[in-house]
């Protein structure tokens, strides 16, 4: 599929009276100038410096399936959802708009984990700005919700939040939930459950030119270019 998610490769080869092979260098092409003048992660902390907080959270944006029979789909495989994708990370600014966002990792990546891998925890430490996360972040400095701890470390039951401990939750999500719709505008992307499909060669090509994580990685960069 084309980056609009409307037209195939056979639907623009027609309309320009061109080689589906040539649709798809033309596409390459064009992926790599928006890759290059992507944000990078610096330029999204001299942005975030400059807001009250930021929020970060992971996403995972479903993908096709990769590699069953040989098992490379497992690296891919989000036990939490239940199904195969790739973890993003997002940082948003409080109103829930895009500030910037990681290349793709498999799914099964934990969100600390990943955040970590793209330095992001680091960048955002150093600079001194103010964080809201959840849970997936605990122990990194940034601010996330009160949790209920144990009455005794020997018995697995737990102590309930008081009044005081819900209400900071409460206005934490309320602080946390704009963040949601930097993730909503990524998945509306069909291009990136697309570009994990089997096929990762020019139309009409026998070859792979990339395997499924780097052709995601690509067209991931594209986007967040184009954003």
């Amino acid at each position: 599929m084309s980056g609009s998610g409307c037209e195939t490769y056979a639907d623009l080869a027609a309309g320009f009276a061109i080689g589906t092979t040539t649709v798809f260098r033309y596409i390459r092409e064009a992926l790599d100038v928006l890759a290059a003048l992507a944000p990078t992660l610096r330029d999204a902390v001299t942005v975030a410096g400059r807001k009250a907080f930021v929020i970060v959270d992971g996403t995972l944006l479903r993908i096709n399936r990769v590699g069953m029979a040989s098992g490379r789909d497992r690296p891919y495989y989000s036990g939490k959802h239940k199904c195969h994708g790739v973890n993003v990370q997002v940082i948003a600014d409080p109103a829930g708009r895009l500030i910037w966002a990681s290349l793709a990792l498999p799914g099964a990546r934990h969100d600390m984990g990943a955040a970590r891998e793209h330095g992001i925890l680091d960048a955002l430490r150093e600079a001194g700005i103010p964080v809201i996360a959840d849970n997936g972040y605990r122990g990194c400095g940034f601010e996330v919700p009160q949790r209920r701890r144990r009455r005794d470390p020997a018995r697995p039951a737990r102590q309930r939040l008081s009044h005081n401990q819900r209400e900071v939750n409460t206005a934490h999500a309320r602080l946390r939930g704009p963040g949601e719709r930097a993730n909503a505008q990524l998945k509306t992307w069909k291009i990136l459950r697309k570009s994990a499909a089997a096929h990762t060669g020019p139309p009409n090509s026998s070859k792979p030119s990339w395997s499924s994580s780097t052709l995601a990685e690509a067209k991931w960069k594209g986007l967040i270019a184009s954003s």
